[in-house]
């Protein structure tokens, strides 16, 4: 009786199930390919890109009408230095909505691996954000932040800086033997947990203080793991040219890819460069050699106040500078070296064109942080003071680099 009267209620309507999660309808598509842009919609499904082209007839959970803009798939940020600033806020809302879903850190310095020594100047060097360190290397830094919770992707490549801090300190010397062994088994190990490769940053120290042949070396370990070189290189100003050389090198000798950091000719008398520069990259790759590079898109750069003082300032580490900045025999000493132009080292403050192109934006002291945003001229003028002087006492009063603007 039940099942007769069952068989007798109308069929209720089916419902199509959607052919995709997501349809970004009538935008212009940039493939991120080099190809030419081209109208069309973009078929999304689960975490997926399942297809491009023309879907009018296609159901979706969500249609998103892109009229008029440009879609394209999430921008890479291959000089990311969103390492602390994803531990205080892994959301990454400075970077993702500006269409950055990719975040590559590792210039030079990495959050890994960590000894002791390297445990106790990454805790000194902490400013606004502070955190415990709780990884001894660099995958496992990654996956602390995954555990946490991160919006973007985020991967690394391996600091030769940090290699070196880890095994010879922040001393101006060569590595034994022994100690470059120690040196190519910590790059062994982070490749084989999945980093990127080599990071340089060979104009501050104590990077500055490594020799192409220990690079070399890192490299080739790096390299067995189809890893790539990346470097901020040794001088983009008045030995950019011989800069360049050395990257090279270093891609042909370890057998690896090398890209450029930043590429830039810094200093206007160096702006001329640019072309040989160039041609020097396009030989290379004609030679069969994978040397690339990326750029970004202002005419200012982001570093330390301390990138404005010669590189034997800091050997032995950031307490020996501020002791040495505290000397007077010794800041007489800076002070010439600073205003007397060299090849010798990457001078950003006679790049920038004087303190009036040097903008001061991170300080560490209570006491010193309302002087963010103001120029190194405006505070000198404050201070009554000369410039380079109050470059050296502002480094030594924060005892920090001071985060910079140079223009």
């Amino acid at each position: 009786m039940l099942s007769s009267l069952l068989a007798a209620e109308p069929s209720a309507p089916t419902q199509t199930a959607p052919d995709f999660d997501i349809i970004v309808k009538g935008g212009t598509v940039y493939d991120g390919t080099g190809a030419e842009p081209k109208h069309a919609d973009v078929a999304i499904r689960g975490d997926r890109i399942a297809r491009v082209g023309d879907f009018k007839t296609a159901k979706a959970k969500t249609i998103i009408d892109a009229t008029g803009l440009a879609v394209a798939p999430g921008f890479i940020n291959m000089l990311s230095w969103s390492n602390e600033s994803l531990i205080q806020d892994g959301r990454s809302q400075s970077e993702i909505r500006q269409g950055v879903t990719t975040e590559i850190m590792g210039e030079g310095e990495s959050m890994g691996p960590v000894n002791d020594r390297v445990r106790e100047h990454m805790l000194r060097e902490q400013a606004d954000i502070r955190y415990e360190i709780k990884w001894n290397t660099l995958a496992e830094y990654l996956r602390y932040l995954e555990t946490r919770g991160v919006s973007c992707n985020v991967a690394s490549f391996i600091g030769a800086t940090t290699i070196r801090e880890n095994v010879i300190g922040f001393e101006d010397k060569a590595p034994t033997p022994e100690q470059l062994d120690q040196m190519r088994e910590l790059v062994r190990k982070e490749m084989e947990a999945g980093a990127l490769g080599i990071g340089t940053s060979l104009i501050y120290p104590p990077a500055f203080y490594a020799k192409t042949d220990e690079l070399i070396e890192l490299c080739k370990v790096a390299a067995k793991y189809q890893g790539k070189y990346i470097s901020h290189m040794r001088s983009e100003g008045n030995r950019l040219l011989e800069a360049l050389d050395e990257l090279i090198r270093i891609s042909r000798e370890a057998g690896i890819p090398a890209e450029l950091y930043h590429i830039k000719a810094a200093g206007q008398p160096n702006w001329g460069k640019i072309d040989d520069l160039l041609s020097r990259i396009e030989a290379a790759r004609k030679d069969g050699l994978k040397i690339t590079a990326d750029m970004y898109t202002y005419t200012a750069g982001g570093t330390g106040l301390d990138a404005s003082l010669p590189p034997w300032t800091e050997d032995g580490g950031y307490p020996a500078l501020f002791k040495r900045l505290r000397d007077p025999a010794t800041r007489e000493k800076i002070k010439v070296q600073v205003q007397t132009p060299s090849d010798e080292w990457e001078n950003m403050y006679l790049a920038a064109g004087g303190p009036e192109h040097i903008l001061l934006v991170g300080f560490k002291s209570e006491k010193l942080k309302p002087l963010t945003g103001k120029t190194l001229a405006e505070v000198a003028k404050m201070r009554g003071k000369d410039p380079i002087d109050t470059a050296m006492d502002l480094i030594a009063e924060d005892e920090s680099r001071i985060g910079t603007i140079y223009f």
